[in-house]
């Protein structure tokens, strides 16, 4: 009998030890939730992200080799605000993996927890691409990545209980970090408040707001629709457009329509890397922000 409870206590250790060395398989939607998957799991998560830094977002095929990571996945996060509406549910769906569904303790969605913008008070098919829950690019504003630093310690402590410390002390040195870096940030970016900007789509909201920039134009006629030579021609004759210091369009973005713009106006078009990998220079949250600052001359 002895003999027995010895062999059961000698597989509970064996089986511990295994688990506490495996580490979390974390699904971002976006590689600015997987470059802040790393600074908080560390060693202890393995990180995959479903687009890259020249992908856009909004359109994603939900291919096999996505599937294949989502069956793994102990946690799942993303912007949410139907940024990922097109190729996310069916992911979920075929995987059948109940941690990673919108119900289960692996899932987490920023617009969830940060402050929205651009809340739509009416949605029409006219109006192009609007999202009903707000503007998911909710990563461009920094004080929105501490919150969701946060949460996402919070997620791993709850599928890690092996290494709960490990992430609480993460999450705490990667805010010390952060909050250093938006003061250094702010500073820098007063030169710019109250400057007036043309976009080409509008997934600057938040980095607008929080540095406050003035939106004077916007390229597209309506959200998704590609800007054509005739609603371009039309800026050109609104007065507030032509103050325009900047035009700026993202990296994974056909920037013609902001050179056009440019080339009329005088405004500088400027592509921003708007996520890690966006440019050489962006390859982590903290490169992303001065890379940033840099391209907008600050």
């Amino acid at each position: 009998m002895k003999k027995f409870s010895l062999t059961l206590m000698v597989v509970g250790l064996l089986f511990a030890a295994s688990t506490a060395y495996a580490k979390v398989n974390v699904f971002a939607c976006e590689p600015e939730w997987a470059s802040l998957a790393k600074e908080i799991g560390g060693e202890h998560v393995k990180v995959f992200s479903a687009t890259h830094g020249l992908q856009d977002p909004h359109h994603v095929r939900a291919r096999p080799s996505l599937l294949a990571k989502m069956r793994k996945a102990d946690l799942l996060i993303c912007s949410g605000a139907e940024l990922e509406s097109g190729w996310l549910p069916i992911l979920q769906q075929k995987a059948g993996q109940k941690n990673v569904q919108p119900d289960g303790f692996g899932y987490l969605e920023a617009a969830y927890y940060v402050p929205m913008l651009d809340l739509p008070k009416m949605l029409d098919r006219s109006m192009g691409d609007v999202h009903a829950s707000g503007n998911p690019h909710v990563h461009l504003d920094p004080r929105n990545i501490s919150i969701m630093a946060a949460e996402l310690s919070k997620k791993l402590q709850r599928l890690d209980l092996f290494n709960r410390q490990f992430y609480q002390d993460a999450e705490k040195d990667f805010q010390q970090r952060w909050s250093t870096a938006i003061t250094g940030w702010t500073k820098r970016a007063e030169k710019l408040k109250g400057t007036p900007v043309a976009i080409q789509h509008k997934n600057w909201s938040y980095l607008f707001n929080w540095i406050g920039l003035e939106l004077v134009a916007t390229l597209e006629p309506v959200p998704g629709v590609p800007p054509g030579t005739g609603h371009l021609k039309s800026l050109l004759e609104d007065e507030k457009a032509k103050q325009a210091k900047f035009v700026v369009y993202a990296a994974y973005q056909n920037g013609k329509a902001a050179d056009w713009f440019s080339q009329h106006t005088g405004a500088k078009a400027v592509m921003l890397p708007y996520t890690v990998g966006g440019t050489d220079s962006a390859v982590d949250l903290f490169s992303l922000f001065d890379e940033t600052l840099k391209k907008l001359g600050v």
